[in-house]
């Protein structure tokens, strides 16, 4: 499966998260309340809520919090509009970056995405500019330990997975995006715990940063993009170093 972030990526991004849980706990708050608005308060009858709520377990969000948040937008509790932006652009050296955002401000958003791209020596591009270079997949990881292999692989390719990758500490499942609830259930149900499972915009290739300068400038300008509150998520072809 060539062009997958590999796991110090999401390592990293795991451990920015344990840094910083009230904002992830946050961003997946916001992220139930748009859903349960458009689809409806019930997972059984809207999946983007059931994926949702997955996504809210693995990580750590309390199962109190997932049932207030969903109360509340199911109610008038929830008095902004954020409606669905994807922003495209380049970092330094030619990174092609995918941010996906919530807003209930668009050209504040907009603004503000545009100032992080300039400052870190990249540019914000139009809608399309980077985006086919991206494969949109739903992207299972599943902690190496204590796990079989081929048993695994078995698993998840009865349970309707496109592919399968080993790196010698995480399992990494693929399906299609409107597969993934039905592959995460059926790995669920034989008591598979997952690390992530969630929709993924997956690079086709890798592009690597040689120099000092340029690499703290694609940090900066991730870390920048992730701290953003209007920021759910950050997809790059950034070929990070252990």
């Amino acid at each position: 499966m060539s062009g997958h972030s590999k796991w110090n990526n999401i390592k990293r991004k795991k451990e920015k998260t344990d840094a910083a849980k009230a904002k992830i706990f946050t961003k997946i708050g916001r992220e139930i309340a748009v859903i349960v608005k458009t689809g409806g308060a019930n997972p059984n009858e809207n999946s983007k809520l059931k994926d949702a709520i997955a996504k809210a377990k693995a990580n750590n969000v309390p199962n109190e919090n997932i049932e207030r948040i969903i109360k509340k937008a199911a109610g008038d509790g929830e008095a902004n509009n954020y409606e669905e932006l994807i922003y495209e652009g380049y970092g330094v050296g030619g990174i092609a970056v995918v941010v996906e955002t919530l807003s209930d401000n668009r050209n504040r958003t907009a603004g503000e995405m545009r100032h992080y791209f300039d400052k870190c020596g990249g540019n914000l591009g139009q809608s399309g500019s980077v985006m086919f270079m991206f494969d949109r997949k739903g992207v299972i990881n599943i902690e190496a330990e204590g796990l079989d292999e081929d048993t695994v692989m078995e698993a998840a390719l009865e349970a309707g997975a496109d592919d399968f990758e080993f790196d010698g500490d995480v399992f990494c499942i693929t399906c299609g995006p409107n597969d993934l609830g039905a592959v995460r259930d059926a790995l669920e149900e034989q008591g598979y715990k997952f690390l992530s499972a969630e929709i993924e915009y997956i690079p086709q290739t890798m592009t690597a940063l040689n120099d000092e300068e340029s690499v703290k400038k694609m940090e900066k300008l991730i870390d920048m993009l992730e701290e953003n509150d209007d920021v759910q998520a950050v997809w790059h072809n950034w070929e990070m170093s252990e």
